[in-house]
Formats: C-alpha cells, structure tokens, sequence
C-alpha cells in the first residue's frame, strides 16, 4: 500500500511541474511531492528523486556483471550507438516491472532494433540482485519484445554498491531504502545516452510515447538513424526537459509547411510550364505545315 502511494504521488508530482512551452532551467529536479503543495513527505521518501543532468559524462569505467556473471565496463555498451538506460531493481514488487514492462511496449512500435541501432541497458542499484536474477529478467523481456536477432542488444547488469552509486549519481537518480517494508523507495525514469555517453533525454513514468523514444533515438544518434522524415519532423518537434516530451514547435511546424507547400507549388508549375510549352512546339509545327 505504502509503495502504491508513492506511486500515485509521483504521477501527480509529474502532472503539476509539467508546464509544456514554457523555458525549462538547464537542470530539471523531480521529487516525489511537488514542493509548492506544501504536503509533508513520508519520511521513507525524503530525499526521493531524479535531478535531470543533460549532457552529464557517464562513468563509462564503472564496472558491473552481465547477465552471465561476467565483469564488464558501462562503457563497453558504448560503440557508436545510443544507449537506453533503466535504473530498476529486479525483485521490486511493483513499479519496476512497469517500467520495464512500459519501455519494451513503447520499443515494439518503433522500427529501430536493438543491438543493430541502440543498446538497451537495464541495471539493478540494489547489490543483493545477482547475475541469475538478471538473466531471468533479460531472458522474459527479450521474449516478450519478440523482435528475431535482437537479443544481443538487451543487457541487464549487478554491480556493489560503490559502481552503482557512482551511476545512479551521474544519472541524478537518488532512491531510498525502507527497512520497515524491506523496499526501496524510488521515481520512475528511463534515460537515453549519445554514443559518446553523455545523458541526452530522461522520459518519466512508466508508460513511454514510441514517437518519443523515436525522436530521442534518432536525435541521440546524431541522425545517424531514421530517415528523411525524421529529420523534418525534428525540426518541427522539441523536446522538453520539463515534460520529458517532444512537443510541436509553432515558428518550425510554419516553416516546414510553407517548404513543402513551395515545392508542391513548384512542381505544379514547373508541370504546366512543361506542357504548355509542348503545345506551343505542337502549334508550331501544325502551322509550318499549314502554310
């Protein structure tokens, strides 16, 4: 019940800071509570919350365990692609299997793979988590994406507890532990990373817009992946740090419409001019004839 609470009061503390078009400061804090309702906080969930740190160098040395017991460096997911991170913990009861359950919905609509296009990293800030856990976990979510040579790009980690904290502090995710419910107190975020490792794009919650994750992927690539239309419609969609949201941007949405009403329109003459041109020569050539 306690962490149901928590639950609900994160989805309100998300709905009252989120003001979509206005300036967002260059670092984003979301607690549990937003702090202008003047609620008093459980103490189980003081200190609760994800301090947005875009364009934060990740700990690319910290080391971890794979899913197969293996030592690896985070930096190691890093190979010219962008990187999904999920800060869960694998024996949560509730809000992390949402939010796992929320990315892997959101990633079946997109057409992007991973292990082809992204990586996914998923990793445990609880160190009694083991290797055997993880691959429990990765082995139920790479069947339920369902995607065929995809399994390679998903990647769920363990680490102590001095990796993880060094992470979890580059991320600015700050949880807690209860030990009356023998739970950790945690918000609910996914983040996307360049290729490089810097943090580019936090979406909150747990459910996950694919045109979100799309535009994040693409723009994180450095438009190394997608399309043309994707470029477009970046141009005509921002994100914002306040909502974690790309939202249409009037002036670019103008200007990209007027540019494609330009070369429609310029097609349509230059089609006309083509033709009457060619009844000119027709004319021509009948009143050669005729005289």
């Amino acid at each position: 019940m306690f962490y149901k609470l928590s639950f609900v009061l994160l989805g309100a503390a998300l709905v009252v800071s989120a003001q979509p078009g206005q300036p967002a400061p260059a670092q984003q804090s979301y607690s549990l509570v937003d702090p202008n309702l003047k609620l008093k906080l459980p103490k189980g969930l003081e200190g609760v919350r994800i301090d947005q740190q875009l364009d934060q160098a990740l700990p690319l040395n910290a080391q971890f365990h794979d899913e197969a017991g293996r030592t690896v460096a985070l930096g190691s997911f890093f190979h010219g692609k962008p990187v999904l991170l999920a800060p869960v913990y694998y024996q949560c009861p509730m809000l992390c299997t949402e939010i796992l359950n929320g990315m892997v919905s959101a990633l079946k609509a997109v057409t992007f793979n991973p292990g082809r296009d992204f990586e996914v990293v998923a990793f445990s800030f609880d160190p009694r988590d083991t290797p055997e856990t993880a691959r429990e976990k990765r082995d139920n979510y790479v069947k339920r994406f369902g995607r065929p040579n995809t399994a390679n790009g998903f990647h769920f980690l363990t680490g102590d507890e001095a990796n993880i904290k060094v992470l979890t502090d580059a991320l600015g995710f700050h949880y807690r532990w209860d030990p009356a419910t023998q739970q950790f107190a945690h918000a609910s975020a996914i983040m996307l990373a360049t290729p490089e490792g810097r943090l580019s794009r936090y979406f909150y919650g747990v459910e996950y817009s694919p045109r979100d994750l799309r535009f994040g992927l693409v723009d994180a690539s450095e438009h190394k992946i997608g399309n043309p239309v994707d470029a477009v419609l970046l141009f005509c969609f921002h994100y914002d740090p306040a909502t974690g949201k790309y939202g249409a941007v009037a002036m670019n949405s103008l200007r990209a419409a007027g540019g494609v009403f330009a070369v429609v329109c310029g097609g349509f003459l230059f089609v006309a001019w083509r033709r009457d041109k060619r009844r000119d020569r027709q004319y021509a050539r009948q009143h050669v004839r005729l005289s």
